[in-house]
């Protein structure tokens, strides 16, 4: 399937651009087939396009307008449900062309296992990429219940195609023994708990291709309830923002926004929290 070039009913507030003028490509990928909690991350990104209008385009946090800038939404991808590979093909070959017309991805999940298909096609560009890692869950299974293609899983898949030292994860307060054990030898830098050190990375990595992934669940569930496995001891909305800030001195090759499952929150804050650090995503690598 080919990704849509042509328009969008719908997009994302103030991402109105044409393709062919725009620097960074918004795509939908909703699956969550490998859910093993509360599903629901399928509705994501087509729950954050109608909520993104109750937005300001303009962000005081950046002293930016998404007005100014040239994005495109390319709507959601088609993705059959059940067996991930095909999937994780169609995410992939979505993320080659883009990257191939010289744009920067930005997918919407879905589960975090999507992210797998981008840095398949990203990988294949930048061979020397580096990934930035959000989240509550160490997602550094070899498998889950004899699954090696899950959202639990989706991190040391990542690390079969880039090897040591390339992962750097921040915020982590979940996952087996076996998985911390295995990112203490060396294969991930893990931050525990909190964003310890990033700073510090961002100053170092300099223009070294970097892949930027959020899942959303990195978020305290008493300010984001809307996830499929919440974790208490998260961080704020204002030191994402922080973090999310820091990514205009990075060299953005690609990023996602994922395990957003807008169905568990029915009073709709946690849809517009997502949609907010949508927002702030797109002002900083645009």
């Amino acid at each position: 399937m080919s990704l849509n070039k042509t328009g969008n009913i719908q997009n994302f507030l103030g991402c109105d651009a044409s393709y062919d003028d725009a620097n960074v490509v918004i795509f939908g990928a909703p699956y969550d087939s490998t859910t093993s909690n509360r599903p629901g991350t399928r509705f994501g990104a087509a729950a954050v396009r109608g909520d993104s209008y109750g937005l300001e385009t303009y962000s005081p946090y950046q002293d930016a307008d998404l007005e100014d800038k040239h994005i495109y939404d390319a709507g959601e991808l088609e993705l059959s449900f059940g067996r991930p590979e095909p999937v994780l093909d169609v995410i992939e070959n979505a993320t080659s062309q883009i990257l191939a017309d010289g744009k920067i991805p930005l997918m919407i999940g879905g589960e975090h296992l999507v992210m797998l298909g981008a840095v398949r096609a990203i990988a294949k560009k930048h061979p020397n990429l580096r990934i930035i890692h959000l989240d509550a869950h160490t997602d550094l299974r070899q498998d889950y219940m004899g699954e090696p293609l899950s959202h639990a899983t989706v991190l040391r898949r990542c690390h079969d195609i880039l090897g040591d030292g390339c992962i750097y994860q921040f915020g982590i307060r979940s996952g087996t023994r076996e998985e911390f054990d295995w990112a203490k030898k060396g294969h991930t830098h893990l931050q525990k708990f909190n964003l310890a050190g990033l700073v510090e990375l961002v100053e170092s990595l300099g223009d070294v291709p970097v892949y930027f992934t959020l899942d959303l669940d990195v978020l305290d569930p008493s300010a984001f309830a809307g996830t499929g496995t919440p974790e208490a001891g998260g961080i704020s909305f204002m030191e994402l923002l922080n973090v999310i800030i820091l990514l205009k001195r990075l060299n953005v090759v690609g990023c996602d926004v994922v395990e957003l499952a807008p169905n568990i929150d029915a009073s709709g804050v946690s849809t517009a929290m997502a949609c907010k650090v949508i927002r702030e995503m797109l002002l900083a690598i645009s």
